[in-house]
């Protein structure tokens, strides 16, 4: 009777493991009356995560528009706040708009492994989960989201919101490249993650790995069935939405723009097939640049403000 008196006060005196650290937001810098660095801690990664902010004008809930970076994810100044001029066409929408600075070249997924180069990749985790809730234990929100991204970011947005079962109310690429599982797009993937020191066989894994079909958002468009859809691509030429001619945007940027196109292309096809409503405009003109991925997202808030009630 001792013995299983001595056990049983063991068991109840015995240490419980320590709860695992949560996200949360560990300080907010204020660079103006409307912008904002957010700084939030991500257990997946393991690390802080600052988030450029642009704060709703009025108090009070607003919606959330989670808007990507691209292939640097913002941090060599290749951003919205730096590269347009965003900041204006959001002044006085009672919307909080979040650019995650960090996750250059990782397509924002969750990857299988760390890479030497590009660390510990758990983007998606980070987007769907912790970021949202970390910011709503700060701010007051209307649980109503959007995602979108350009270029390499635009692709990555369609999938998370296909990936988080309806969490997103609408969903846009600029220019994105979505068909990622074609062998032109495996190609195109990991030729771009190499250039940034990253390699992709540690995202996805060999080209047969089935994670390459699964954040494919052209061999999943059922996924994204009610959620506000806008695509938008051009032709690659040059034009006044670029700032006037340019001759160097007839080679890189003018290449790149009709390799989008034909990747969104691919998707919009792909929805149509699957009878999921969709907009999908294709700009007379217009090089891979800042200047089209402004007049891009100008043009998608006719699909994504009503969506969210921005």
């Amino acid at each position: 009777m001792a013995l299983l008196s001595v056990a049983a006060t063991a068991a109840v005196v015995a240490p419980t493991a320590a709860a695992a650290p949560a996200a949360a937001v560990t300080r907010i810098d204020r660079v103006d009356a409307g912008l904002a660095t957010v700084w939030v801690f991500s257990p997946s990664m393991g690390r802080v995560i600052p988030n450029q902010v642009l704060l709703a004008p009025r108090p009070g809930p607003a919606p959330v528009f989670y808007l990507l970076n691209g292939r640097s994810g913002g941090i060599e100044g290749d951003s919205w706040v730096k590269q347009t001029r965003y900041r204006q066409f959001f002044a006085g929408r009672q919307i909080m708009v979040v650019s995650p600075l960090g996750g250059p070249f990782s397509w924002y997924a969750n990857w299988q492994r760390p890479d030497p180069r590009l660390g510990v990749n758990r983007w998606e985790t980070y987007l769907n989960s912790e970021l949202p809730s970390a910011l709503a234990a700060r701010f007051p929100t209307t649980g109503r989201k959007a995602i979108a991204g350009l270029s390499l970011s635009g692709g990555p947005a369609l999938d998370l919101a296909g990936r988080s079962r309806g969490a997103y109310r609408a969903a846009a690429s600029y220019s994105g490249c979505p068909a990622i599982s074609s062998p032109a797009g495996i190609a195109a993937v990991t030729a771009t993650t190499a250039f940034g020191g990253g390699n992709a066989l540690n995202m996805f894994g060999a080209p047969s790995n089935p994670a390459w079909v699964d954040h494919d958002p052209t061999r999943n468009p059922a996924r994204l069935r009610g959620v506000a859809v806008y695509l938008a691509s051009t032709t690659g030429v040059p034009g006044a939405i670029d700032g006037g001619a340019n001759p160097q945007l007839a080679l890189g940027p003018s290449q790149v723009e009709q390799v989008t196109k034909f990747c969104t292309d691919q998707l919009a096809a792909a929805l149509r097939g699957a009878g999921v409503r969709h907009t999908y405009r294709v700009f007379g003109q217009g090089a891979h640049t800042w200047s089209l991925f402004e007049a891009e997202m100008r043009d998608s808030w006719r699909v994504i403000g009503p969506a969210i009630g921005a």
